[in-house]
């Protein structure tokens, strides 16, 4: 009987244990992913300012794409951001294909990190086109008069 209970007893230990590493396990992980997927947004301006460890760190910015600026390259884009009256080379080094939106003049949002001699290199580039979103000429924006009102009152 006092055998029985000691296997017993063993067999649990070993399944705690067991429990406890894949735990132990499970909590690095998440903890490490949060650590890496943690994105600091910037304006252009500000990355004057940033020293040491901020520097290298995992970052977001905005801006406008300078126009005549976007060179297509072997394996990257390279082009400018505008904004604050300052202005940002940035390297596309992304897989994904830049958005149809990505034009000169267009909002673009890059994420990614400080590079050598002060270029952006971007992993990913977020674009969109402020004419798409802009009144016709002549129109007055909005919906049309009477466009919601029940017909036949």
């Amino acid at each position: 009987m006092a055998r029985r209970r000691s296997t017993t007893v063993k067999k649990q230990a070993k399944f705690g244990v067991g429990i406890s590493v894949i735990a132990v396990s499970m909590a690095f992980l998440a903890w490490l992913g949060y650590g890496e997927s943690k994105t600091y947004y910037h304006t252009i301006a500000e990355l004057e300012t940033l020293k040491g460890s901020a520097m290298n760190q995992r970052m977001r910015i905005g801006g406008t794409v300078a126009p005549g600026s976007i060179r297509h390259l072997q394996g990257r884009v390279d082009f400018v951001l505008e904004g604050e009256g300052r202005t940002l080379p940035v390297t596309y080094v992304g897989t994904d294909p830049l958005p149809d939106t990505f034009i000169d003049k267009s909002q673009a949002l890059v994420e990614g990190h400080t590079g050598p001699e002060g270029r952006f290199v971007a992993e990913v580039v977020q674009a969109k086109c402020a004419s798409k979103y802009e009144a016709a000429p002549g129109g007055k924006g909005g919906a049309a008069p009477g466009a919601t009102e029940p017909r036949g009152m």
